[in-house]
């Protein structure tokens, strides 16, 4: 894990392979390392980015830059879904203080 200029955590979460909902919960629940109990619905990651107890340790001080990478092939094979995507990841940033999220390299 890296850290940004301002000093908050980088988390990358990597897509690439991904072209269905399914595969992006999973990969959700891999590479931001969430619970057991995470839903893997729209509702829960949204609840599960925007809460500061899941989040890597330090994380919750100094917050975290979200990086998702290798998001243009589910982007365009489920354009509906990605709009979904695109409003929790949203909604995430807006609900919990000190989470950033930005589209990286397609």
């Amino acid at each position: 894990m890296t850290e940004d200029p301002a000093g908050r955590l980088v988390v990358t979460l990597d897509l690439d392979g991904v072209t269905d909902k399914a595969g992006l919960m999973d990969r959700c629940a891999r590479d931001l390392d969430l619970p057991d109990w995470f839903g893997r619905n729209w509702d829960a990651l949204a609840d599960s980015l925007a809460d500061p107890s899941l989040w890597p340790e330090g994380a919750r001080d100094r917050g975290v830059v979200l990086v998702v990478r290798g998001w243009r092939a589910y982007a365009e094979e489920r354009p509906d879904e990605w709009t979904v995507a695109e409003e929790v990841f949203a909604e995430a940033t807006d609900r919990g203080p000190g989470l950033f999220v930005t589209l990286g390299p397609g």
